[in-house]
């Protein structure tokens, strides 16, 4: 229920407007004065102020003034007699909503009033909307206390005031579109817009359009003018995500853009201006990219000013009870599951997986157990890694004796030492194809391209 607050030093149309406006369906406050009027507006949480301008003692232009001082945002109806109506026309421009001049039908005074709660409504909403958004990427909220997630956090805090080009790389899922959403919700760009792209999936002609919008007949079907994400991202933030897999023919006028901030849409001849940031990200080395010729040199060092660079999960799984807890409580909230847990043994296993999918994976991971489920707590089985639609009779378990035979000492060493030779054996019996030894081994090719990493293996191309 919407509160008003009336004021008024005659009480009889103290009493009057409060039972009009009560019948609506309001919840209405009265005050015979601006000092009791300051001191309700300190204590209830309201929607509304109408106040008449002439009273004995402090006038209605006094409690406006105090009013804007204490809540700028809440509306202020001003009630005239014919001859204020200057006054009236001051008190607008000091920040009242609106003004009636007496005498006023009651259908004057209750549309006036609809208009200035709704308005009301909708700035709240969108101060709450920002304050939700800005908090949720705020870099200080970022989930995350391994020491290399604390060096991103203090180095997004020092990018963010600036203007400064950033490059966020890192394997898909680890966040990257969560840093550039940090960098734009910390900087003064803030109330401007983020707009987000995809580089990769989109024809050549798409995305330029997409990119920086076209002219009406530019191209088959170009029925009408569209505007760009460079042009809708002015005064704000572009994010390129998959930056990599942007054609080489395209990279000419995104240098442009960095360089000048002047672009063309597609078919046309005004030159425009875009007053924007770029935070670009990627999962491929964008430096090999630049040596086997797929991306321009130059493009590179200025996307690449500073480059932030994320680990994948398997490098901080420290985080991962962190990562974990958040979600349940995420997914709790939005199944309605209040009483949403997980058990030790199931977060171990969670702890313990590689994660080619990174935090993503995570994320659906605990989705899926949490519809699941039984009894509000999510057991082992309930996190067991999706099984695929056939059986892969190529990924039999192999252990040969003359694997398991030979070795000594701690259990740690001695499991490192078997999953090696068994490694080095599946490399041998597949001709060295990492897909094939993989599939043998029963496995992922980026898992058995991990490990043989980890032993320091010969990497083969396939």
């Amino acid at each position: 229920m919407h509160t008003i607050l009336v004021v008024d030093d005659e009480p009889n149309y103290r009493l009057i407007l409060s039972e009009l406006i009560s019948d609506e369906g309001y919840r209405v406050l009265v005050a015979e004065g601006a000092d009791p009027a300051i001191d309700i507006a300190r204590e209830s949480d309201l929607d509304l102020v109408i106040t008449d301008m002439r009273m004995p003692g402090r006038d209605g232009m006094s409690l406006l003034k105090e009013l804007k001082i204490y809540n700028p945002e809440l509306p202020v109806i001003m009630v005239t007699a014919f001859g204020d109506v200057d006054k009236a026309v001051t008190a607008m421009k000091a920040g009242a909503f609106n003004y009636l001049t007496k005498p006023f039908s009651n259908d004057e005074l209750l549309v006036n009033i609809k208009k200035a709660v709704e308005h009301y409504q909708l700035v709240k909403e969108n101060y709450r909307l920002k304050k939700e958004v800005s908090g949720r990427y705020s870099f200080s909220s970022m989930i995350g206390k391994n020491s290399r997630m604390q060096e991103i956090y203090n180095l997004i805090e020092k990018v963010a005031p600036t203007n400064t080009s950033v490059l966020v790389t890192g394997e898909s899922g680890t966040g990257k579109e969560l840093v550039a959403r940090a960098i734009h919700f910390n900087s003064p760009r803030r109330e401007g817009p983020i707009i987000s792209i995809n580089c990769a999936g989109l024809p050549e002609q798409l995305l330029e359009s997409e990119l920086f919008g076209h002219e009406k007949g530019a191209f088959t079907g170009a029925s009408s003018l569209r505007k760009g994400r460079f042009e809708l991202a002015d005064q704000g933030t572009i994010f390129l995500d998959e930056i990599g897999e942007m054609p080489m023919t395209l990279q000419p006028k995104l240098l442009r853009v960095l360089q000048e901030r002047t672009f063309e849409r597609v078919g046309g001849t005004q030159t425009i201006k875009a007053d924007v940031r770029i935070v670009a990200a990627t999962n491929r080395d964008l430096k090999d990219e630049v040596n086997k010729a797929r991306f321009r040199e130059d493009l590179f060092y200025r996307l690449n000013v500073l480059n932030i660079h994320l680990p994948p999960l398997r490098e901080r799984r420290d985080d991962i009870p962190l990562l974990t807890d958040h979600f349940i409580g995420k997914f709790a909230d939005r199944l309605g599951m209040p009483e949403l847990k997980i058990t030790h043994e199931a977060l171990k296993e969670l702890t313990s997986r590689f994660w080619e999918g990174n935090i993503r994976e995570l994320e659906n991971t605990i989705e899926r157990a949490a519809i699941l489920c039984n009894d509000n707590s999510i057991e082992l089985a309930d996190v067991a890694p999706a099984q695929g639609g056939e059986d892969n009779d190529s990924a039999t378990p192999f252990i040969s004796d003359d694997i398991l035979g030979g070795f000594s000492g701690r259990l740690p060493d001695i499991l490192d030492a078997i999953e090696k030779k068994m490694i080095e054996s599946a490399l041998e019996e597949a001709g060295q194809v990492q897909a094939h030894a993989a599939d043998r081994l029963g496995i992922t090719k980026s898992l058995l391209q991990y490990k043989m990493k980890k032993y320091r293996l010969a990497r083969k191309n396939d």
